[in-house]
């Protein structure tokens, strides 16, 4: 009888702990019980990201000449086309970044900062083949944007574009990172796309796409629309490539880009194994231009090139990338193969030039 009584007794201090462990719990950590919510709690918000980053987004107006084609006359006559869009407020002193495209053939331009104030910019410099351009406006020290880096972006991570579309005003759309490092698109000359489902309309272009600490990874720019059922395809230009652009504008009023003469092509894999390439590696020349860097420094058409600067080359892109990246006066270390034979040289590398070969 005193075993029973003593088993009851560990048995009731046992479920007294239990009960006093589990009230311990719930008051603390409440989150962990299922269908409980600590007092106050809300859902996932990314206001605070919106808060740091929409008065950096400024909205743009323009207004164009365009030849009116439903004229019945013979006699040529005009309209003035007017556009939203949207820019990026990079710094203080003024500098903002939008799409070249929003820009282009412009006759008036303004800018409409979130506060209201509206004015006209001066165009500090623009570069097509990245389709970004770099303004300048006077109205005091302004709220520039944090940079984040693109680098670091992951397929998943949340994104929100911010921008002007169809004259919304601070439109704020959400989405993930769907890739990066898009290219082939025929948009620009260097494309390094990050893509994205937030929702980029007409109007977004040269807007922001932020992360959710309201840093600036990139610029919206475009939007995949082959058929009109495409939808949720956005691209930006990331943000490492804006830094790039803006610096050399802000030095030289252009970009300096280096240029070793040459196009190249991607092979499939039935010419890599004509070639006797068993790995993904090689790009080949289909032109060479004469009196360029490339043909100065022996290489001709029909070169299939595996390796620059040490570096495995797989894609046209990633070449032509390579290419840009370089300094006129930088030797690019070139290996490749020549009728089935291996070789290596040097090119140094000339001077882009605006209209290239």
């Amino acid at each position: 009888m005193a075993d029973l009584r003593s088993v009851l007794i560990f048995l009731l201090q046992s479920i007294v702990v239990g009960l006093a462990v589990a009230f311990l719990v719930v008051l603390i950590r409440p989150d962990l019980m299922p269908g409980l919510a600590a007092p106050g709690d809300e859902p996932a918000s990314f206001a605070d990201a919106v808060d740091l980053s929409a008065s950096s987004v400024a909205n743009i107006y323009t207004k164009r000449l365009v030849q009116d084609s439903d004229s019945p006359t013979a006699r040529t006559r005009f309209r003035v086309d007017t556009s939203f869009a949207s820019a990026v407020i990079i710094d203080p002193e003024g500098y903002l970044v939008t799409n070249y495209h929003v820009i282009a053939d412009a006759t008036e331009i303004r800018v409409q900062l979130r506060d209201g104030r509206i004015t006209e910019p001066d165009i500090i410099g623009v570069d097509a083949e990245t389709d970004l351009a770099l303004l300048r406006i006077d109205l005091g020290v302004l709220p520039a944007i944090r940079l984040g880096s693109s680098a670091q972006l992951r397929i998943g991570d949340v994104v929100l574009a911010i921008g002007n579309p169809y004259g919304l005003t601070t439109s704020v759309t959400q989405g993930i990172v769907s890739a990066t490092g898009r290219g082939l698109l025929n948009l620009v000359t260097f494309e390094n796309f990050i893509q994205t489902d937030a929702a980029i309309n007409a109007g977004n272009s040269g807007g922001a796409l932020i992360n959710s600490r309201g840093e600036l990874v990139g610029i919206n720019t475009a939007v995949l629309a082959q058929d009109p059922g495409t939808e949720g395809i956005g691209f930006a230009i990331p943000v490492d490539l804006v830094r790039g652009v803006v610096d050399q504008i802000k030095e030289h009023g252009r970009v300096i880009r280096g240029y070793m003469g040459l196009m190249p092509d991607d092979l499939t894999n039935a010419e890599r194994l004509a070639r006797g390439i068993e790995s993904n590696m090689g790009i080949l020349l289909v032109e060479v231009y004469e009196d360029g860097p490339a043909a100065k420094a022996g290489l001709r058409r029909g070169d299939v090139i595996l390796e620059m600067n040490d570096e495995p080359v797989f894609s046209q892109r990633q070449a032509l990338l390579i290419s840009a990246s370089t300094i006129p006066g930088d030797s690019v270390k070139v290996a490749g193969i020549r009728d089935g034979v291996r070789f290596e040289t040097s090119v140094t590398a000339g001077e882009r030039p605006e209209e290239p070969r």
